[in-house]
């Protein structure tokens, strides 16, 4: 380190032995080499060429910063309040299915290290631990609906959340029909009898069973939305948003806040990368409600790369699934004090006391 006497230190983590994970990325190479192929191809796969999957991380890469100097950064802070209530750090995991494929107690200890950390944790409907279980982790939680077919499963979907002390729902819009996943096919990745969808699997499995005992909604519509907003009393979050206009309608129908993402690259392959679609969707919205932003989140730099676009806060996907491979409970841990210091660090680099003053003018876009 050249020019800066007594400031050897590690972003205020202790230094970890020779070997383990010092970036979010290093995580994903160790968990490739414990888990099984199939699992592994689920997990890390996107559609079709994975062009969006590639482009969701490439695309910050086409941002730099312009950081400020002179200011007295000593006391920042690293919240952000998000509908009603503080998050410790801008940013907390996202929905993602079957979690005890890397480890058995799944989500559970996702969500403990959450709750360790003052992390919002997102359950989602094709999780492997029941809603229940997940809340008694204390961990602040939302929980994500994909449509099913029966109305009543939905309400009950809802109901459970809400009676479990849940503070928000997540409706994810742009998964009604899966994108082709290559990957598993190339597996021919099968889910493990003994890892199930906890809320949505009630029997025994039935032959060629995929998701258990209900069928999802093989569309999604704006009036799904007003149905869900109709039928719970907690706010509701529209996941899967690329388009300003979709922006727009979701917020007059009602919904609490817009969650920029095109699905990891998992559904339509060549969208949009979710992070040169947030500018756009900002503006749309005219500051009338929150949006969040995932794909692609790999660094504390893309988190205030998507604060300074106007993302109020961010979903991390993938990475929580490697660490969670890699050690378990102990090894999310890892990771998200590994991101909560990068993004401390990355705001009083560029001269911000906290994520609130972070705009547009911090970035400069790469030409070409």
């Amino acid at each position: 380190m050249s020019g800066g006497g007594g400031m050897d230190q590690l972003d205020g983590l202790t230094l970890p032995p020779p070997g383990d994970p010092v970036r979010l990325a290093d995580f994903e190479a160790l968990a490739l080499e414990r888990l099984p192929p199939g699992s592994a191809a689920y997990y890390s796969g996107a559609a079709n060429d994975e062009v969006t999957l590639r482009d969701n991380t490439a695309a910050f890469d086409r941002w730099r910063f312009v950081p400020r100097v002179g200011v007295d950064i000593r006391g920042r802070q690293t919240g952000v309040e998000v509908l009603g209530h503080r998050w410790r750090s801008p940013f907390m995991v996202a929905p993602m299915a079957l979690h005890q494929l890397a480890d058995p107690e799944g989500e559970v200890a996702v969500a403990r290290a959450c709750a360790a950390r003052g992390l919002v944790f997102c359950l989602s409907t094709v999780g492997s631990a029941t809603i229940e279980e997940v809340a008694e982790t204390g961990a602040a939680c939302w929980f994500q609906l994909y449509f099913l077919d029966d109305q009543g499963r939905n309400r009950e979907l809802l109901d459970r959340a809400a009676a479990a002390g849940y503070q928000a729902i997540v409706l994810t819009m742009d998964a009604a029909i899966l994108g082709r996943r290559e990957r598993d096919i190339r597996t021919g990745f099968a889910r493990p009898p003994e890892v199930r969808y906890a809320n949505i699997q009630r029997g025994a499995l039935r032959r060629g069973d995929t998701y258990g005992d209900d069928e999802f909604k093989l569309s999604n519509t704006w009036d799904d939305l007003a149905w869900v907003i109709g039928h719970t009393r907690l706010p509701v979050i529209v996941k899967g948003v690329l388009h300003p206009a979709d922006a727009v309608q979701a917020l007059e129908l009602g919904a609490a806040a817009v969650d920029v993402s095109n699905h990891g690259g998992r559904q339509l392959d060549r969208s949009i990368a979710a992070i040169d679609a947030l500018a756009a969707v900002v503006d749309a919205v005219a500051g009338r409600a929150p949006v969040l932003f995932d794909s692609g989140i790999r660094r504390g730099t893309d988190v205030l790369t998507a604060l300074a676009l106007g993302a109020r806060g961010v979903m991390l996907g993938r990475p929580v699934l490697w660490s969670l491979a890699w050690g378990g409970e102990a090894g999310v841990g890892r990771a998200l004090d590994l991101l909560a210091a990068e993004v401390e660090l990355a705001l009083g680099l560029a001269g911000l006391r906290s994520p609130d003053e972070a705009s547009r003018d911090l970035l400069a876009r790469v030409p070409g």
